[in-house]
């Protein structure tokens, strides 16, 4: 699957944002139909280590992910280990007069069942992704 990029403005300041779509460790209590499951693994500065599964395209992802953050700058996601192996997600934030822009760069690995899935289905991990930071954004903007 190839690299996608996509922007959302959102109607809300900055470290607001970040703090919501970084806190990973709540995501089951933030969107529990998204993410049925979340462990922390380990900590160290400002990289954790997460087991997470995530339901989209209609299946159950099973995922070890890394999670690099620069507060409230950048916060990057790589899945090194797991259903999607290899996929990096890169969430930028930028302070604008209004609100914040994020901007998504996602570069999705698929393996097995998933990648034949996206293939008969074209978009549909993408644009499921982007109904997730939709759900996000709602919550911020509240």
């Amino acid at each position: 699957m190839s690299k996608i990029i996509f922007e959302k403005i959102i109607k809300s300041n900055r470290k607001k944002v970040f703090e919501l779509t970084t806190n990973y460790e709540n995501f089951q209590k933030i969107l529990p139909h998204y993410y049925p499951s979340v462990r922390l693994i380990s900590v160290r500065g400002n990289v954790s280590i997460v087991e997470e599964h995530l339901k989209i395209g209609g299946r159950e992802l099973v995922m070890l992910v890394k999670h690099v953050i620069d507060e409230p700058i950048l916060h990057e996601i790589f899945i090194i280990g797991g259903d999607a192996k290899g996929t990096h997600i890169t969430k930028r934030y930028e302070q604008i007069p209004n609100g914040t822009k994020l901007i998504l760069e996602v570069d999705w690995k698929l393996k097995g069942m998933m990648k034949l899935s996206e293939f008969f289905s074209k978009n549909t991990i993408p644009g499921e992704y982007s109904k997730i930071i939709d759900e996000f954004i709602v919550i911020a903007e509240c």
